[in-house]
């Protein structure tokens, strides 16, 4: 699981941040965004990044207009707008009673590193041992993010939410919270301990990596956040299908039913690579246009 993706579903868990100086698009350029037609649908699709360090200045003109003429905000999930909510559900979900010690899920020559990102994180493995794996490869990674500065509350979708809110358009979601947690959950224990062990293999480097994927994001760099995505070792192919390919594939559908001029906004590892967004909406027919 790149660290791209991984980002999103981790954003409710993260919630430290500290102040950086801003940044912004280099000129000219700015975060992706398409223009999606047809099938009733005369909307934008906006490819996001779920955590970031404060002051990020992402909108850009072509942005900004496409917010004020859409009459909906669309994203991976409405559900997000209620933290308490979603991880009262993130914790009745990743928790079970009797599991091993977490140490004893990993690798012997990754127990170290476990150890000090817990530490280091605010917590320890005697604690995330009581979360299911794939629960604590959440916890994890939300814990080496600490070291990057960023936050959830400042991603792009707290922010697109407060607009929208503020102009009394509705919000709606391609997915329950429910069935993004449950990509995980019904992994098999073989899959979900393989991801664990991936994740505390990426912490290190994660820094760089990740300022690398902002400036890409920031430049509207698809190719570059492409590459990134493919280097280093590749995830479980039964991860990529549970967690990737056939979200993608729901939410498709869930674009179909779609009408009118939505702002859609999802994590832009969604779309690249095999089985993305983009294609799957082409392959129904729509017409999508990049328009930055």
């Amino acid at each position: 699981m790149s660290l791209l993706r991984w980002l999103g579903l981790c954003a409710l868990l993260l919630v430290a941040a500290c102040g950086r100086e801003p940044v912004a698009p280099p000129a000219g350029k700015g975060p992706a965004l398409w223009r999606v037609e047809g099938h009733g649908l005369d909307g934008w699709l906006f490819g996001t990044i779920h955590v970031l360090p404060k002051g990020v200045a992402w909108r850009t003109d072509k942005i900004r207009a496409a917010i004020k003429e859409a009459d909906q905000l669309v994203l991976e999930s409405a559900e997000i707008q209620d933290r308490a909510r979603t991880m009262a559900l993130f914790e009745k979900m990743g928790r079970s009673p009797g599991l091993p010690p977490l140490e004893a899920r990993v690798p012997v020559d990754e127990r170290e590193e476990l150890q000090r990102i817990a530490g280091e994180g605010g917590t320890s493995t005697q604690l995330l041992s009581s979360y299911e794996s794939w629960a604590a490869a959440m916890l994890v990674s939300a814990a080496a993010q600490q070291s990057l500065h960023v936050s959830g509350d400042e991603g792009v979708e707290p922010s697109l939410i407060g607009e929208f809110r503020t102009a009394d358009k509705p919000i709606s979601g391609l997915e329950t919270v429910a069935r993004q947690f449950g990509a995980f959950d019904t992994l098999p224990e073989a899959a979900q301990r393989r991801l664990l062990a991936q994740t505390i293999e990426e912490t290190q480097g994660m820094k760089a990596l990740y300022e690398r994927i902002l400036r890409a994001w920031l430049e509207g760099d698809l190719a570059a956040i492409a590459r990134e995505d493919e280097m280093g070792e590749q995830p479980d192919p039964m991860v990529v299908e549970a967690v990737l390919v056939a979200r993608n594939r729901g939410w498709s559908e869930a674009v179909g039913k779609l009408r009118g001029r939505p702002f859609i906004a999802v994590g832009t590892g969604h779309l690249t690579g095999r089985d993305n967004l983009i294609g799957l909406l082409e392959a129904k027919g729509y017409k999508i246009t990049r328009v930055q």
